[in-house]
Parts: structure tokens; C-alpha cells; sequence
């Protein structure tokens, strides 16, 4: 079953009034690029969620965001009052010194301006939390691998019909092909009572030289190569693991075949076939980029 490196999964859990958004999406690299966007309280799992999302995506380029929202209105900082009293009394017992008509309302906006009074609650992460989270982050990576299936059936069924329809192509070659030596053989025969009427012929060496060339242009093992790569395509796209990489490798190799069956077939028909089967194995490869 192929796969799609194209996915997109999101999930959302509350945990201690905060609402987490977790987003993942994906499209084709040739290797893992991994992009992490996480708040402040859930740095210190980065390397973590990496290796997580990395083992259940595998490969292409993937972006994790995940948002925090706070769901009750809690405050984000607070007055730590003993240190504030402290300083209160300072500011009117000093400005009792400097000004005696100071009010004590002028002290406490003094006061309030002071850094050192206000504090923000430290937040830890709970081992609770993090595996809330960590299962969180792995059902979102499972909804991006239903994504990545669906969109690689589609990709399947197409690739299906493009390697039907070059090995299709290769049937019209085999027929061609069967009558191709006995029309060398006749065309030859033709030009050399035209251009040599008079000449005497020696047979045996006529047959070696018509079977040495016959043989450079013979395509039976690329016609075979090529039928057995086609049948290992199919056989991949069969397999119960995705592996763009192999269909990548097993596309060149039929490319190559196709390359050389045009190059040694001598035959306008068959080019005129050979262009046609170039053109669906460039659309395969195309497709293919998109394949974990």
C-alpha cells in the first residue's frame, strides 16, 4: 500500500484549563525535514516529539505547531504582597523624610511601579501531561498516515493504468518486432542486387555479416528487461510498505530499457511507440516524487 508524503492531521485536548491545538502537515523532500513550533512549556520535549513524530511520518517536509490557549482566566503574574509591604513602608517612611505631605496613595503608585513586586508563576510540565500530550501528538500523526493512504490509492490507481498502458505498448512492439528481421533481411537483399547487379555473392559470408548485424539491432533482452521491471512496479505497489525510493530506482531502470530499445530498433513505428512509452514514464515519475 503506497503512501502520499501530502498529509494534514490536527487535534485539540484540554488538560488543567489550558485547550492544546496540536497541527501537522506534510508534503514531498527527499529526506525528513522536521519544523517544531511549540510554547514555552513544552520546549524541553523537543527532542522527544521529534523522534515521535519522525518514526511515524518517516520522511518529507512536516510541520508541527502547537498552540496553547488558556480556557479560565487566571492571572499570568502576581504581587508577591510581603515583598510589596516592604517596600511600601520604605517609600512613605522615605518620602515622611523628603516631603511629609506626601499621601499614602502617592506611596502605593510609587510602590507599584517596581519591578521587584510583581512575579510570574512558575509553570512545570507534569509527567501527566506530557504523556496526554505525547498521545495527543501520536493520533494526530496517525490522521496525517489516513490522509497520506487516501491520497496514495489515487496516486496507485493512476500509476497502475500508466504501466498497463506501457506494457500495452510493448505488446505493439513484440508484433512489429517479429516481422522487423525478415524486412531487414528483404531490404538489404533489394539494395544489393540495385546497386551490385553484376557482383558475385558469396552466401556464407553474406550470412554471417546480415547475422552479425541483425544481432546489433536485436531488442529480445531489452524487451524482456523491460516486461520483468514492469512486473516488479506492480509488484511494489502491491507490497504492504510504501517505498518511493525502490519504485524511483525500478522507473530509471525501465526508462533505461525504453531508451535503448528506441536507440537499437531502427523502426519508425517503433520510436513512434517508444515516444508514447517515454511520455506515461515521465508522468510516473513525476507522481513518484510524492511517494514515502
Amino acid at each position: 500500500m503506497i503512501q502520499s508524503m501530502t498529509g494534514y492531521g490536527n487535534h485539540t485536548l484540554t488538560i488543567d484549563q489550558k485547550k492544546l491545538t496540536i497541527e501537522i502537515r506534510t508534503l514531498n523532500n527527499k529526506q525528513t525535514d522536521l519544523s517544531i513550533k511549540l510554547p514555552p512549556l513544552y520546549r524541553e520535549k523537543e527532542v522527544e516529539i521529534r523522534a515521535l513524530v519522525t518514526e511515524r511520518l518517516q520522511r518529507g517536509k512536516i510541520d508541527l505547531n502547537i498552540t496553547l490557549e488558556k480556557t479560565a482566566q487566571t492571572p499570568t503574574t502576581l504581587i508577591n504582597t510581603q515583598i510589596g509591604k516592604q517596600y511600601f513602608d520604605q517609600v512613605r517612611a522615605f518620602a515622611n523624610t523628603c516631603s511629609p505631605n506626601i499621601s499614602d496613595s502617592e506611596c502605593f503608585r510609587t510602590t507599584m511601579h517596581l519591578a521587584d513586586i510583581w512575579e510570574t508563576p512558575t509553570q512545570e510540565l507534569t509527567e501527566q501531561e506530557w504523556q496526554l500530550l505525547r498521545e495527543a501528538i501520536a493520533q494526530t500523526c496517525d490522521t496525517v498516515i489516513d490522509f497520506r493512504i487516501h491520497e496514495g490509492k489515487i496516486l496507485e490507481a493512476d500509476f497502475r493504468k500508466r504501466i498497463l498502458l506501457i506494457e500495452s505498448l510493448l505488446q505493439q512492439i513484440e508484433e512489429i518486432d517479429q516481422t522487423r528481421t525478415p524486412s531487414i533481411r528483404e531490404r538489404i537483399e533489394k539494395h544489393m542486387a540495385e546497386y551490385l547487379p553484376n557482383a558475385t555473392i558469396d552466401q556464407n559470408r553474406f550470412e554471417q555479416e546480415l547475422i552479425y548485424y541483425i544481432e546489433k539491432l536485436d531488442i529480445t533482452e531489452e524487451k524482456v528487461r523491460l516486461q520483468k521491471h514492469c512486473d516488479f512496479f506492480t509488484a511494489m505497489l502491491n507490497a504492504d510498505e510504501s517505498n518511493g525510493k525502490k519504485m524511483s530506482f525500478i522507473a530509471q531502470e525501465i526508462g533505461r530499457e525504453v531508451n535503448t530499445i528506441g536507440s537499437k530498433a531502427n523502426n519508425a513505428d517503433i520510436q513512434r511507440i517508444v515516444v508514447q512509452m517515454k511520455d506515461e514514464l515521465e508522468k510516473i515519475k513525476e507522481q513518484l516524487c510524492n511517494i514515502l
